[in-house]
């Protein structure tokens, strides 16, 4: 069972975890910065076929994906519709690789300027802004600004842990990253389930977290549609226990941690029903 712990986690879609928020993404942001110089520009890396260059060129491409969604929101323009995510890795790979013609030093010159940029406009949310100004995402629609600055922690910290790998350190995320990012990765669960996979299926199973930060949550899914609730596991015919780095790690599917008890054919099968975003 989760075990509970006198740390909370914090709630960074409330404006007064914002600090908390910024200073995180700062200090996973300025990780990332180290590992680009670090590794070998056309190093492997454990995000499947991109090179570290790569990692660069997506946090190019979505930093300055935000800035200009930002952009059409404060200047009044209507964004255009939403694509959806079951697109989004596919437009997200090749926009990725499409910095390739641009050398090391450019290219990090690059998404520096544009996420300090973004993170301009992160400090000047004010209490109303922070979760009550809405901006388009590309694929997901419209967001509350807070969003933006949780999907950074998510590109950093993972990609970080991408680079990290490829170099063959296996180190787990920060403890802050990833307690962090637990309400993120239930929003993945959430809207990532693949259709053909998920085709007839209906089941409840659960999420437990232990640790700092962690809890219990029951997932009912009826083919697309899924519903979590926190609270008792009891009733779900398999319950997967996690700590909060495997927990994330395994959504985003990087890996296949965690254990399963109850139904563990059902279990595998659960496993697979994500398509990659």
């Amino acid at each position: 069972m989760a075990t509970e712990t006198s740390r909370s986690r914090v709630n960074v879609f409330d404006h007064s975890g914002k600090e908390f928020l910024l200073n995180l993404d700062r200090a996973e942001r300025a990780e990332f910065y180290r590992l680009l110089d670090e590794a070998p520009w056309e190093g492997p890396t454990a995000s499947g076929h991109w090179q570290v260059r790569d990692l660069c060129g997506h946090l190019i491409d979505v930093t300055e994906g935000y800035l200009e969604r930002f952009g059409m929101a404060r200047g009044g323009q209507e964004a255009p519709a939403a694509l959806g995510l079951p697109i989004m890795a596919s437009m997200l790979d090749e926009a990725a690789q499409s910095f390739r013609s641009l050398s090391k030093e450019q290219a990090i010159t690059r998404l520096k300027t544009a996420s300090d940029k973004l993170f301009q406009i992160f400090d000047a949310l004010d209490d109303k802004q922070w979760s009550g100004e809405i901006v388009a995402h590309k694929y997901m629609g419209p967001l509350p600004a807070c969003f933006y600055a949780g999907f950074q922690l998510i590109d950093y910290s993972i990609h970080s842990w991408d680079i990290k790998s490829g170099l063959g350190k296996e180190e787990p995320l920060s403890d802050d990253a990833a307690i962090t990012l637990i309400p993120f990765m239930l929003i993945v669960i959430q809207y990532t389930v693949d259709a053909e996979r998920a085709k007839g299926f209906k089941s409840k199973f659960g999420i437990e977290i232990e640790g700092a930060g962690g809890g219990s949550w029951a997932v009912d899914v009826d083919g697309t549609t899924v519903n979590i609730a926190e609270g008792s596991t009891e009733g779900c015919e398999t319950v997967f226990e996690f700590d909060p780095n495997d927990f994330v790690l395994s959504t985003y599917q990087r890996k296949r941690g965690g254990n399963a008890r109850g139904n563990l054919e059902l279990a595998e099968r659960v496993r697979d029903l994500l398509f990659k975003i």
